[in-house]
């Protein structure tokens, strides 16, 4: 997507240089524009439908892989903002040397976690609307 935003500006350009209509070139230049949102617009409803696919499927290996993420996002986070804060202040309280716990970078998964979480508020929204089963 953003190769075709590139493209745009530089095409623009180019129209200043050949056609000297002004509503001509806002034209073309409109035309550009709506292709790239088109061109967006189809990429997303492709994955939406390899997505479905997916969900759809019976298989484990197919249809199991975003629920494992989720899981995996989940717990990392679990471990992060709990489970190694407590287990910190427990050695402590207890008077035993706080041993050095094993730390993940949790801002790599943000991201991740934000589009399934994304990916599941679109899910609820459908919902809501009566359009999913």
């Amino acid at each position: 997507m953003s190769i075709i935003n590139n493209l745009i500006g530089p095409v623009t350009g180019i129209l200043d240089k050949f056609v000297e209509d002004k509503d001509q070139k806002a034209k073309l230049a409109h035309e550009l524009a709506t292709m790239a949102d088109n061109h967006a617009q189809e990429l997303a409803k492709g994955q939406l439908a390899i997505n479905l696919a997916d969900a759809k499927s019976g298989s484990f290996w197919q249809g199991g892989w975003r629920p494992s993420i989720g899981w995996s996002c989940s717990l990392a986070l679990f471990y992060s903002f709990v489970l190694q804060p407590f287990m910190t202040f427990g050695f402590a309280a207890a008077g035993y040397p706080i041993p050095d716990l094993p730390s993940l970078n949790t801002t790599e998964l943000f991201p991740i976690l934000g589009a399934l979480l994304g990916i599941g508020s679109l899910r609820t929204f459908e919902k809501t609307r009566g359009v999913a089963k």
